[in-house]
């Protein structure tokens, strides 16, 4: 009986778990190219419970654990900003930043211009062109990106287009190997980064938008909520079963 009450703890601790990821997606809808997360899980066969009285092949009491995460990495749908600074990867592949940590990976193109001139993310870190930092000049307008990430503007002293930069833009073979950070960013982990094939292209003055479906999401988390009601009720059962055993083997008179 002790086994149904660990069994049945050992699948709220998970679904606990699911809660706690699927809230997380949904405060994360409206954050740009937020990608969302899942949870797996797995059989855990215990070395130490038993069931005494089955057979020695089934003694072993099966418990559930978490066995990872995953990300889901579509691409997210494009909302047009028109602002000139915003911009948003279409197909695969990521920005390169650079951050005190090293070099991070994202898809949110949500850029401005710090005090230098250097094209940066919102928290302050420099976006990588092809060959470093992307610099402007003060007297520098009309900032156009082409598809292919070439970066030009018109001059206001010598009023002509002047190629200031080319966007760095990278892919990966497994992304599910990157590792999420906070502010939009990825870490690569055993892999090196590669450039993005021709089918990736720049969309100027648009973001991608989160990939979090709140409706599948929200019927997910009363799924769960129905679960998890489900083995509190059970693992109330069983204690009650046990009680009233314990009750019926104290009114038996030596």
């Amino acid at each position: 009986m002790q086994n149904a009450l660990y069994v049945g703890l050992s699948k709220q601790v998970v679904l606990r778990r699911e809660m706690d990821v699927i809230a997380n997606n949904l405060a994360n809808m409206d954050t740009n190219a937020f990608k969302a997360e899942g949870v797996t899980f797995e059989e855990y066969l215990s070395s130490k419970a038993r069931i005494g009285n089955a057979a020695a092949a089934d003694q072993r009491v099966s418990f559930v654990r978490e066995s990872g995460s995953t990300v889901d990495f579509t691409e997210g749908s494009l909302q047009q900003t028109n602002n000139p600074l915003d911009l948003a990867i279409r197909g695969e592949g990521y920005f390169v930043v650079d951050t005190p940590q090293g070099e991070r990976y994202t898809r949110n193109g949500s850029f401005t211009l710090n005090d230098k001139g250097e094209l940066v993310t919102m928290q302050g870190h420099r976006v990588r062109g092809q060959n470093g930092p992307i610099q402007f000049d003060q007297l520098d307008r009309n900032i156009t990106i082409g598809r292919e990430g070439t970066i030009t503007a018109i001059n206001g002293i010598q009023n002509q287009v002047i190629e200031r930069a080319k966007l760095r833009m990278v892919r990966f073979d497994s992304q599910n190997t990157l590792v999420r950070e906070g502010g939009g960013l990825y870490r690569a982990e055993g892999q090196t980064a590669q450039p993005v094939k021709e089918t990736s292209s720049v969309i100027q003055g648009s973001l991608e938008k989160s990939n979090v479906k709140p409706i599948l999401e929200m019927s997910r988390m009363m799924e769960i909520m129905r679960a998890y009601s489900s083995i509190s009720q059970m693992l109330t059962n069983s204690d009650n079963l046990r009680k009233t055993a314990l009750d019926k083997l104290s009114e038996v008179t030596a």
